[in-house]
């Protein structure tokens, strides 16, 4: 069972669709749902600010809106999911802008996906190793 649930809001569908397969295969990660915009990001986040997802992974740049947008939404909302940036445009300015937003990290898409991968994977061991153990009967 994965240990971390992903919401991904990113507007290229072959980005959306190996990134999906790969945490879900290398991270121990269940994407429970994708968006390609910034509505429909705050949508899906207002449904349930506590419980939808752990993790956000947000493009900056997106079909409509932005991801600056969609982490402006959830500071606003209180989302308590952690949420990072997957990006073409990381630079200095643009990491500060995320950080200042509530981002934990920033990724750089052409150099650091595997750093993505990885830090996925420690969040998601973190998750199963903090649970508690089924009740027994």
């Amino acid at each position: 069972m994965p240990a971390l649930k992903a919401f991904i809001v990113e507007d290229s569908p072959v980005i959306l669709e190996n990134l999906i397969a790969t945490l879900e295969e290398l991270a121990q990660v269940e994407v429970v749902g994708s968006v390609a915009d910034e509505a429909g990001a705050v949508r899906w986040m207002s449904r349930d600010p506590d419980g939808n997802a752990d993790l956000f992974i947000v493009d900056v740049f997106l079909r409509s809106g932005t991801g600056l947008g969609v982490l402006q939404a959830a500071q606003q909302l209180g989302i308590r999911a952690r949420r990072v940036v997957l990006t073409n445009y990381a630079t200095e300015e643009m990491r500060r802008r995320c950080a200042s937003l509530g981002a934990e990290r920033v990724f750089d898409k052409s150099r650091e996906l595997d750093d993505l991968i990885s830090y996925c994977a420690e969040l998601a061991e973190h998750a199963s190793s903090t649970r508690p153990a089924a009740a027994a009967s």
